[in-house]
């Protein structure tokens, strides 16, 4: 048979707590399918949790919201930025991807 299905998933992370969720999720997932293709969208607050708290493990999934950034007075440093995290998640689920709000 064709094994195992191809798996891309969004993970929406738009408060402290949701990021924290979302890091175990993402971590979880690639645990058990390292094949997995996950991006870790996040904006609101927890834009600000992702900067002032890293995370080795799963920063290099994150995709922050340029508009968030931009509220906060922040810079994203060598974090991947979008436009927008709407944006990015729409794109991502029109091209297929899967959505998890965390």
């Amino acid at each position: 048979m064709g094994g195992e299905p191809v798996i891309r998933l969004v993970i929406h992370a738009p408060t402290p707590g949701a990021l924290e969720r979302g890091r175990r999720n993402a971590a979880n997932l690639l645990k058990l399918r390292p094949d997995a293709a996950v991006r870790l969208v996040v904006n609101g607050a927890a834009v600000v949790a992702a900067l002032d708290h890293p995370d080795p493990a799963t920063d290099g999934l994150l995709r922050l919201c340029a508009n968030s950034l931009r509220a906060a007075g922040r810079d994203a440093g060598a974090l991947t930025v979008v436009v927008a995290a709407v944006l990015d998640i729409a794109t991502a689920q029109a091209e297929g991807w899967a959505y998890l709000r965390a």
